[in-house]
């Protein structure tokens, strides 16, 4: 309790930070199982609103089931090392990644899909105005606003006193193939809770291909 001028007290909580359970901060290994969540997304349809959009949602599996897919992931959309490094380079490297046997190429953030829409619009990617389509062209966006996937991959890291974001996702790549782990790449070699540096070394897209190629020899 805490005396004030007027007399009135205060309680003040002896701890307002975020507790995360070890396990969502555990990464998943390689050939490991991806977790089966639901994102929710915004999906084009036909109308002359401002927003042509309406609620759809997407399973882990019709991202994964049957496709071997490269997702990266990151703190954050807007971020500097996210916007300026990070998915322009995947975006530039999404041809070639197509082939070289992957179906399809996202990028995954702790935001919600109107905050990952109005990035990827930002970050001048092409957006797919088909009707039914809830993206971009070449790299697509997934929103995992509540967690739920990073916390299912052991990707959970809290920048609450560090950064002020609080749980986000810590930077990583991976090759995902039919639900499987087939290759992942995580900075740092571990999570830091609160790090102070946001390493960038080896989720980048250069990396990647590099993987890509060794197994298309």
């Amino acid at each position: 309790m805490a005396s004030t001028a007027s007399g009135f007290t205060a309680t003040t909580p002896t701890s307002l930070v975020t507790k995360l359970d070890p396990a969502w901060s555990t990464p998943v290994e390689e050939e490991g199982d991806v977790p089966v969540v639901t994102f929710k997304t915004r999906v084009r349809i036909e109308s002359e609103d401002e927003n042509p959009f309406d609620w759809k949602d997407v399973s882990s599996e019709d991202y994964f089931k049957g496709k071997r897919a490269v997702i990266f992931s990151l703190p954050g959309a807007f971020t500097p090392t996210c916007s300026s490094t990070h998915l322009p380079g995947y975006e530039a490297a999404y041809e070639e990644m197509k082939s070289l046997g992957v179906d399809e190429v996202y990028c995954l953030s702790v935001n919600d899909a109107f905050v990952m829409r109005q990035w990827g619009l930002k970050q001048g990617l092409t957006e797919d105005k088909t009707v039914g389509a809830n993206g971009f062209e070449k790299v697509k966006l997934i929103p995992d606003g509540a967690c739920q996937f990073t916390r299912g991959m052991g990707m959970s890291c809290n920048w609450d006193t560090e950064r002020g974001f609080g749980e986000r996702s810590w930077r990583y790549s991976a090759v995902i193939n039919d639900m499987k782990v087939e290759k992942i790449f995580i900075e740092g070699g571990g999570i830091t809770q609160n790090s102070g540096p946001d390493p960038f070394e080896v989720s980048d897209a250069d990396t990647m291909l590099e993987y890509l190629k060794s197994k298309d020899d």
